[in-house]
């Protein structure tokens, strides 16, 4: 599929969407929209690969079959296939058709043929590999909410308006790359996150961001055998490392449900395979759900500075994700908390890329001496990220990034990038933005670790110590312009021609007002 083409999809399915502004809010109408794509999304996967197990039989088309033997010998390799099962009838496009009949027949009503549909692809998992990926995941689509309707009636014509739109859509799922449609599912969640304010932040890390943690956990690596996010939102960041390189396994904690259930759907949505990833729901700090396993690569965009229940929970100072480090982070600010996380999970041989709010560069107390201790102790920082204010959704602070490794050498250095200036981005409406240029710059800098004026600085361990560890970028990287001098006897001169011009202008305004019989101004 050309750019073009998908661009065209992508305008399709936000067209779509817009329909419904003033119906519904747009939180409510996001969760709809996605979960209906990816209702018709599985039920193409499931028609297409039943016609490929027909292929040589009597009948050929799936939505023709009634033979029960053949449908439970589909079901099967289904469940073992696509990790789920649909009937003939329950398909997307033969529910749309049924509420496609004229809008005066009660014909049209499939609300409970709907509902049915999301209650049996849940239940034909049960008992099988994927029943956790499955499980609840349409939870979301509540149709009997009066959010889109006050009556039956008008939750039905809502309901009916989306799926007729969505079935003259082709998703051509036999003639795309697998990325295509996840694509356009992507920027759908980006468009809902755009206009989502301050939640935005719980689901969605902007592209740009994205793009750079995921080359940044890469570099030099062409394969991964697992990747982690330990607050995977809708597991956007999850999903671009592997357009970096091939990776086998994702594994993801997320703790808002409705935003874990968006993250399992846009693994399926892009073709990743119910083995391949390991999605879960729980508080990351309390409740740790990959306690036993080590990564090779964790990318992560914390919530900033949240509150966490470190004075309230005695096991966290002999739990080993954060006991070793001299303190725990504060109670206000969890930011360390993550940080010693990701490094409990991460392999010998991985790198992990976090964004974190600035002050976690410089603030004193209990993260000043977890700092100096994977500094000076551990020597698993390998750099530090400056980045522009206000490209986050739902926050204007300027973020940094943070990339630590454990396979450093004893005399490495510490690479330091400014990429905060008003050259290093551009302005999108009410937003800061990344351009390519401006992700590309990072990513050559930090890979040649060499010195480039007033943009990148190469620090030794010995000038963080004597910095007392504070990681402040300014310390590092010198970004002051000096002021052009200013020539004195220029000034001096134009001063007077000023005088000069002055003078004769009072002079016409004096003899103006002369001829006019009244005063001078002056």
């Amino acid at each position: 599929m050309s750019e073009d083409q998908k661009k065209i999809l992508e305008s399709q399915l936000w067209g779509i969407a817009n329909l419904l502004r003033g119906k519904i809010s747009a939180d409510d109408y996001r969760d709809y929209i996605l979960g209906f794509i990816f209702y018709k999304y599985l039920s193409e996967k499931q028609y297409l690969y039943a016609n490929e197990l027909l292929v040589g039989e009597e009948v050929t088309d799936f939505k023709e079959v009634t033979d029960k033997d053949t449908l439970e010998a589909i079901r099967e390799e289904s469940l073992l296939k696509l990790g789920y099962f649909l009937q003939p009838a329950e398909l997307f496009s033969a529910i749309a058709a049924k509420g496609n009949a004229d809008i005066e027949d009660e014909s049209n009503y499939i609300l409970e043929d709907l509902q049915a549909v999301m209650n049996h692809i849940e239940e034909s998992t049960m008992d099988t590999e994927s029943e956790e990926d499955f499980n609840a995941l349409f939870e979301d689509l509540d149709l009997n909410s009066t959010k889109i309707g006050r009556t039956v009636g008008a939750r039905n014509a809502v309901i009916v308006q989306i799926l007729n739109h969505l079935n003259k859509i082709d998703f051509k799922l036999d003639e795309i790359e697998s990325d295509v449609l996840g694509d356009a599912y992507e920027y759908l969640i980006a468009k809902f996150a755009a206009g989502a304010g301050k939640s935005a932040g719980e689901f969605y890390t902007p592209q740009q961001v994205s793009k750079i943690l995921a080359k940044l956990v890469t570099t030099d690596k062409t394969k991964l055998k697992s990747v982690y996010d330990p607050t995977c939102g809708s597991g956007s960041l999850l999903l671009r490392v592997a357009r970096e390189a091939d990776v086998s396994e994702f594994y993801g904690q997320e703790l808002n449900r409705t935003t874990y259930n968006l993250a399992r759907m846009n693994m399926i949505l892009h073709d990743k395979h119910y083995r391949e990833f390991d999605i879960k729901q729980e508080d990351t700090l309390e409740n740790p759900q990959h306690l036993e396993k080590r990564f090779e690569a964790i990318v992560a965009n914390p919530p900033f500075s949240a509150h966490w229940k470190s004075d309230n929970n005695p096991l966290n100072n002999t739990d080993p994700r954060f006991s070793q480090y001299g303190r725990l982070a504060p109670k206000t600010k969890a930011d360390y908390a993550f940080l010693t996380h990701m490094l409990y999970h991460l392999a010998d041989n991985g790198t992990m890329a976090s964004v974190f709010p600035h002050g976690v560069l410089f603030r004193g107390a209990a993260e000043g001496t977890i700092r100096e201790f994977i500094i000076k102790e551990k020597n698993w920082l390998d750099a530090v990220i400056g980045l522009p204010a206000n490209i986050f959704y739902g926050t204007s602070i300027p973020t940094c990034i943070m990339v630590l490794k454990k396979c450093r050498k004893a005399d490495d250095n510490i690479v330091f990038i400014d990429a905060s200036g008003d050259e290093h981005f551009e302005k999108v409406g009410n937003q800061n933005e990344l351009r390519d240029i401006d992700v590309e710059a990072i990513i050559e800098a930090y890979q040649s670790r060499t010195t480039i004026d007033k943009y990148c600085e190469v620090v030794t361990l010995a000038d963080i110590a004597e910095n007392d560890y504070n990681l402040n970028i300014p310390r590092y990287v010198d970004t002051f312009e000096e002021e052009e001098k200013i020539k004195l006897k220029v000034v001096s001169a134009e001063l007077k021609k000023l005088d000069t011009a002055l003078e004769d202008t009072n002079k016409t305004i004096a003899s103006f007002c002369e001829e006019l019989n009244i005063s001078t101004p002056f």
